[in-house]
């Protein structure tokens, strides 16, 4: 799928895999491999072969940060007529579950690019934090609103202004990722739940990915009203039929994503 020079892709079963690689740098983000990561999300979202998309690292490290020797030079206005974040927020379009399996560190960029994922998944090594503070800047890719929505006010406040590193264990405990486990088996455990979730309808899982986002980003009156309008579209899809007939029938769905 594509030739690219920072990022390797790969297909198991109907799990669409993107690895971040530029080893010589720790995977640090640069603009031509954020590109890249969203072009192939972009493309695994549009296959009708692809059920879920996961986004990793390697065993050593998912990524140090933003490529700061890119940024060093750039000006207010140098970044606006770029529109510096406009390629991310491609991200928050991907209909499909996105997964993040996250070994070693996350930092920074590579931690934005982490909650951009619907769900995260780490070893037990992994570590998190958010350095900018260090550096004089800030996040500025969604980290200060995505990390308080999911921790809290006054914990992201006090992580965010002292820089500091956190284990895949403290963040689990802020309800920030799903699943800590050793970091030998994480891709192992993470295909697994692929697996699982590559067996649900299609539409179902789309639908349902997008009403929780809107409540999340709205009042739960508006998250309420698209619920109800997804849950009466579903009954329109082949799958829906499929579902409730495999029910009565007592066997297994055969989902076709129609």
């Amino acid at each position: 799928m594509g030739n690219y020079e920072f990022i390797k892709t790969r297909v198991e079963e109907a799990t669409g895999i993107i690895e971040l690689h530029r080893p010589d740098v720790l995977n640090a983000l640069n603009r031509k491999m954020v590109d890249e990561i969203v072009e192939a999300l972009e493309r695994y979202d549009q296959s009708e072969d692809i059920r879920v998309i996961v986004i990793t690292g390697s065993q050593k490290v998912f990524a140090a940060g933003a490529d700061i020797d890119e940024m060093a030079d750039d000006t207010p206005v140098s970044m606006e007529l770029r529109n510096q974040f406009a390629v991310w927020d491609r991200i928050s379009l991907v209909k499909k579950p996105v997964i993040a399996a996250v070994n070693g560190y996350a930092l920074g960029g590579a931690f934005e690019l982490v909650l951009n994922c619907d769900l995260i998944f780490a070893g037990e090594t992994a570590k998190f934090g958010f350095p900018e503070i260090n550096l004089g800047v800030m996040p500025g890719a969604g980290g200060t609103q995505r990390l308080a929505k999911t921790m809290g006010k006054a914990k992201a406040l006090e992580w965010l202004w002292t820089g500091e590193h956190m284990s895949a264990k403290e963040v689990y405990q802020y309800g920030v990722i799903n699943k800590v486990v050793a970091p030998e088996i994480l891709m192992d455990e993470v295909l697994k739940y692929t697996a699982k979730l590559s067996r649900q309808a299609p539409l179902s899982v789309r639908l349902i990915k997008e009403a929780v986002n809107k409540v999340t980003d709205s009042t739960l009156e508006e998250g309420l009203l698209l619920e109800r309008k997804n849950f009466y579209l579903l009954f329109g899809s082949e799958d829906q039929k499929e579902g409730m007939k495999a029910f009565i029938e007592k066997r297994k769905p055969d989902f076709k994503g129609k």
